[in-house]
């Protein structure tokens, strides 16, 4: 296998390792110290090699795919890998440690021996020292004075400097056109960037739509920027690929922002090209695992962890909210992937909100913390109505009350999550409510958050006290009938038989017979008080069951 060295001054192998995650690889012998520079990092399969090839590897740190520390052919690895100028070569550290020949070449030669810790692929190593290259390397200042400052993978905070710099707004894509980040929208946005945002990816039709026309192409062709005018449809529109060498990481488009863009937006744009490299890289590698790391914390500080607090940067002494989305299919029960589509698009809004806004994930289930300002009460009524206008019956969600800090959280998430049992259980008992995404504080339904409270408690021992009533929901169990049903519409509509029948669809006559019965055949009569507390009890817990 040949490999190609570079002249190019790099960052030193020291540099590398202090960023990456510590425990991935561990220093076995320097014999040159780890001061000496790294060019590159490259897969490096030596069963590749041929006896009678020269092969060049200068500064390069080879990843030595399949070789294990402890096997004999990894003296030949390394002497080969000296030879070569390699940097440092990285092999596999299984349950034995290396042979004492190995140690002896290494400290005769001039290139570092490394071991990649189990539990580690070689993926995802490769990954994390290519993006600690290019994060500290030497092309890191040709633009980060552009977008300065920005913590390493803060694609939101890059979106948001880049639309200064090019006076429009800015998507940051993947290669799959799927949105990674955008900036803030200062205006009214165009019919393509809404539909972009909200369903966090190109549509397919537009993207099919680019690539018929070689947009694509030219786009992933070129280190320039690509220009899409404005038609009749959509506003101006500029791009540019972000690569890393060879690879295409991502690309970023500005759009005219209610505004034509600056006249050196191109030249911004082109900057931010080259500066945005390593936080690409540095998402693609670290993002997934990042993300899943915060939503933990996230889950964590919901169950009052004053730790996960700290990691997620909220202070002991600001008030915040809980506020929670439960996906439903309309009619109250598990959702599909419109459900989940419209948590994803919440999620999204409620990161956009305000700085501070955090947001997790369960099942069906969206948690936003969200902060209080200038001593409001009611901080998450915009996102309520956001819930209200992303899409009708796919969503319950609830706001509980304002609370001093994070420590108090969990009782401000115990009161959301009742309010989206108050919510689903007025679905179940009314199945028009079910028809439009259904939202309230929990100011707005205490009372009945109460009743559940309540209820949770007497449901333990609803079973010890048969009587009138567990008798006729036996009896509509075992047979199908109806009588609890009309027992319970007769009761939400406080007496009033036509409103009732009404609400059953059926003729008064026919509610009235049906109550009558109810008295014969069980004692269940609702001129008694008594009887119509334990019918109104064992009704709402029997919708629980079914």
């Amino acid at each position: 296998m040949r490999i190609s060295g570079t002249d190019r001054p790099g960052p030193t192998l020291a540099q590398l390792l202090a960023l990456i995650a510590a425990g991935t690889l561990d220093v076995v012998v320097a014999p040159c110290g780890t001061g000496v520079p790294v060019s590159d990092v490259v897969l490096h399969d030596p069963g590749e090699e041929r006896d009678d090839e020269v092969w060049a590897a200068t500064g390069l740190v080879l990843l030595a795919v399949g070789v294990d520390i402890a096997s004999p052919e990894a003296v030949d690895v390394l002497r080969s890998a000296d030879r070569a100028g390699a940097a440092a070569v990285v092999m596999r550290r299984g349950t034995r440690g290396p042979r004492t020949s190995l140690l002896e070449a290494a400290e005769r030669g001039r290139t570092a021996l490394l071991t990649r810790r189990p539990g580690q692929g070689w993926t995802e190593v490769l990954g994390r020292l290519r993006t600690a290259l290019v994060h500290s390397g030497p092309d890191r200042s040709a633009g980060a004075a552009g977008v300065g400052g920005l913590r390493l993978g803060d694609l939101p905070g890059l979106a948001n400097t880049v639309a200064d710099l090019v006076g429009g707004a800015i998507t940051i894509e993947d290669p799959q056109s799927r949105v990674l980040a955008y900036s803030r929208m200062d205006h009214e946005p165009d019919p393509m960037r809404r539909l972009t945002i909200l369903g966090q990816e190109v549509p397919r039709w537009r993207v099919v739509e680019l690539r018929e026309s070689g947009f694509f192409q030219a786009l992933w062709n070129t280190d320039d920027v690509v220009r899409l005018p404005a038609d009749g449809r959509y506003a101006e529109r500029l791009a540019v690929a972000v690569r890393h060498g060879s690879e295409v990481l991502g690309s970023i488009w500005a759009a005219a922002d209610g505004r034509p863009l600056a006249e050196d937006a191109a030249a911004a744009l082109r900057t931010a090209g080259r500066a945005a490299v390593p936080h690409l890289s540095h998402h693609r590698t670290w993002g997934r695992a990042a993300a899943s790391a915060r939503e933990g914390a996230v889950h964590a500080l919901l169950t009052g962890s004053t730790q996960a607090a700290h990691e997620l940067g909220i202070a002991r002494d600001r008030p915040h909210a809980v506020l929670v989305a439960e996906a439903h299919d309309g009619r109250g029960t598990a959702p599909g992937d419109a459900g989940q589509r419209v948590l994803d698009v919440l999620a999204l809004r409620a990161a956009a909100y305000r700085p501070g806004c955090v947001t997790a994930r369960s099942g069906r289930r969206l948690y936003a913390v969200v902060p209080a300002v200038g001593g409001e009460t009611d901080p998450a009524r915009t996102l309520l109505a956001t819930v209200r206008s992303v899409e009708r019956g796919m969503v319950f969600a609830g706001a509980g009350p304002v609370v001093p800090g994070p420590a108090e959280l969990p009782a401000s998430r115990e009161a959301a999550d009742l309010v989206v049992r108050v919510l689903r259980e007025r679905a179940t008992r009314l199945p028009a409510a079910a028809a439009g995404s259904a939202v309230a504080s929990y100011e707005e339904v205490v009372a009945e958050a109460a009743v559940l409270r309540l209820l949770d408690r007497v449901e333990p021992l609803w079973g010890a006290v048969p009587g009138p009533v567990h008798a006729m929901m036996e009896h509509d169990r075992a047979h199908g009938s109806l009588y609890g049903d009309s027992v319970a519409a007769h009761l939400d509509a406080f007496g009033d038989t036509a409103a009732a029948a009404r609400r059953l669809n059926v003729h008064p006559n026919t509610l009235r017979y049906r109550l009558r019965r109810a008295r014969e055949l069980f004692g269940v009569d609702l001129d008694d008080p008594a009887v119509r507390l334990l019918a109104e009890v064992g009704l709402r817990l029997g919708r629980r069951t079914g």
